[in-house]
């Protein structure tokens, strides 16, 4: 029996992705006289935006730079990032019927709360991992494992949700159902190379195969 629903953020719960490539745009143009492509930042994911740009910036003023990033994340985020109602409806749907949610997502937190508080979505989760809170981010399945120790609950009673590679990976190392979703316009995994226990490109989709109680695992 399922528990709870663990979700990735960035391309799952929101189309944040935009102004993540915006803002991470305007920091290497700026102190690194850099142009990135989407797909050049998004070879960059894992670690949270701080350590994205300690990582890979080489100007020294890297802490300018991370400023610079969160100021650019917080100007431009309602211009970029659009309410998914579809979305908003699944959470109100999964908390009304009882679940627990969670957040496991590589954002760091300062701009998890900028979104969460532009989306209104901040009372909707029992538990938030952010890459502030582990040390090996995804794929490593630390996150996942912190956060059903925080909902006191067992592997087999989670979902876990998101549309990336890492978020797959991370998902079955700790061996919670994973489900990969192509379901906002921005996602960043096109081909997982493992495949996730079921895929959906919709939310109302998943939701409506949910409500029906349909099993969510394999089936055998």
């Amino acid at each position: 029996m399922k528990k709870a629903v663990i979700f990735d953020f960035d391309g799952t719960l929101a189309d944040t992705l935009p102004v993540c490539f915006y803002a991470f745009q305007q920091v290497f143009r700026k102190f690194d006289s850099t142009e990135l492509s989407s797909e050049e930042i998004k070879a960059m994911f894992g670690p949270s935006e701080t350590g994205i740009i300690r990582n890979n910036l080489t100007h020294e003023s890297k802490d300018e730079a991370i400023e610079l990033y969160y100021d650019m994340y917080l100007k431009h985020h309602d211009e970029l990032v659009k309410n998914d109602q579809d979305i908003d409806d699944l959470l109100t749907h999964l908390k009304e019927e009882g679940y627990q949610l969670g957040i496991v997502t590589g954002k760091a937190r300062r701009s998890l709360d900028i979104s969460l508080a532009a989306l209104q979505m901040e009372n909707f989760f029992d538990v938030i991992m952010t890459g502030d809170d582990v040390d090996n981010p995804k794929p490593h399945p630390e996150g996942i494992f912190m956060a059903l120790h925080l909902l006191g609950i067992k592997n087999e009673e989670a979902l876990f949700i998101g549309d990336s590679e890492a978020d797959i990976l991370a998902g079955l190392a700790a061996k919670v159902t994973t489900i990969g979703v192509h379901w906002l316009p921005e996602y960043q995994t096109e081909d997982f190379t493992v495949q996730p226990d079921r895929m959906f490109k919709s939310v109302k989709e998943f939701q409506e195969a949910f409500s029906r109680k349909w099993s969510i695992t394999k089936s055998l």
